[in-house]
């Protein structure tokens, strides 16, 4: 359940950015949404014997918070609502 909620967040700032910002830094989110992504988390397991783990997803997860929150043109524009 975490994880849904985590990429449906990272998906949203992903289409916030697309449309408020600038396409490429939305294809990022929207790229590193699929880490969260329990399919594709079962498929790197299935495929590779890979998955990222709980750790790395926590400190992308608050990177990527820190950096749309605090550095990040969507940033500003939510700062000045």
């Amino acid at each position: 359940m975490i994880a849904w909620t985590v990429f449906l967040i990272i998906v949203v700032i992903g289409v916030l950015n697309l449309f408020l910002v600038h396409p490429v830094p939305a294809m990022g989110y929207l790229l590193l949404s699929l880490i969260y992504f329990p399919p594709t988390n079962g498929y790197l397991h299935r495929r590779l014997g890979f998955t990222f783990p709980v750790a790395v997803k926590v400190i992308l997860f608050v990177i990527i918070m820190m950096f749309t929150l605090g550095v990040s043109d969507l940033g500003d524009m939510i700062d000045k609502l």
